[in-house]
């Protein structure tokens, strides 16, 4: 049985992802399926009380927790049966690969923006990241 990463942000390039997924099930036998959310920290700009802080972070921490939920109901809707959720906060690329390695996962799979070259030259590209990191297969959905 193979264990993939699904990284999960809340797009439409997380479903296709999924979607991706599901076509490799007849293929492996079986899949056990991870889904990831890495949130950044609050930011904010100047100073905040500690309330308004652990305000920001609650909400932050909701949207995640919803992000998953939704991701989760979508991949028992297209028949994955062995499915967890995970929820991280760092630097997307850095937490995607720590959490592959730590779990032993076989496989990544992102949904990518599909900004192109030149787009992923000035904003920067997480799965872009992933691909360098990474010890295992990333499969890149677009």
């Amino acid at each position: 049985m193979l264990k993939i990463l699904v990284t999960v942000d809340g797009s439409e390039y997380e479903r296709r992802a999924l979607q991706a997924v599901v076509r490799l099930v007849p293929q492996t036998g079986g899949l056990e399926v991870v889904l990831l959310n890495v949130r950044d920290g609050p930011l904010y700009y100047g100073e905040l009380p500690p309330f308004d802080y652990e305000s920001v972070e609650r909400r932050q921490i909701q949207r995640q927790q919803d992000l998953l939920g939704g991701a989760l109901a979508e991949a028992h809707r297209l028949g994955l049966q062995q499915v967890s959720t995970r929820g991280e906060q760092g630097a997307a690329a850095t937490e995607i690969v720590r959490v592959a390695q730590e779990l032993a996962v076989d496989e990544i799979v992102m949904g990518t923006h599909g900004r192109g070259a030149v787009g992923g030259l000035f904003l920067g590209s997480v799965a872009q990241r992933v691909v360098h990191l990474s010890k295992v297969p990333v499969l890149l959905v677009k």
